[in-house]
């Protein structure tokens, strides 16, 4: 069984027992249960039920692993050719690793 759960602006692939990294959440603490009721689509051994637009009285249940993860830096660079003109920014984005007990459909 899995669920398409919309989390922070994204969407998910969520099973139980399964790590995501998700947008950084604010007020986040190691430990805490947090829930997510935006669930877009349901899949229960082959039959589908698909929200308008989200599926009622269906949630996932989650627990925070590590509220602050940094990503991968990503390096940003600027040139302007025949000008001299050269920018090197870099980032990285954070997100909070949950992992994913239970689902109710």
């Amino acid at each position: 069984m899995y669920v398409i759960v919309e989390i922070n602006g994204q969407q998910f692939k969520a099973e139980q027992g399964k790590k995501l990294f998700v947008h950084h959440i604010q007020h986040a603490e190691s430990g805490a249960v947090v829930e997510f009721d935006k669930v877009l689509l349901v899949d229960k051994d082959g039959s589908v039920e698909v929200g308008a637009p989200t599926v009622e009285g269906a949630k996932v249940v989650c627990e925070v692993l590590s509220p602050l993860v940094k990503g991968d830096r990503v390096l940003i660079f600027h040139k302007k050719r025949r000008k001299g003109h050269r920018k090197l920014n870099g980032h990285r984005q954070q997100f909070t690793e949950v992992s994913i007990k239970e689902i109710v459909a």
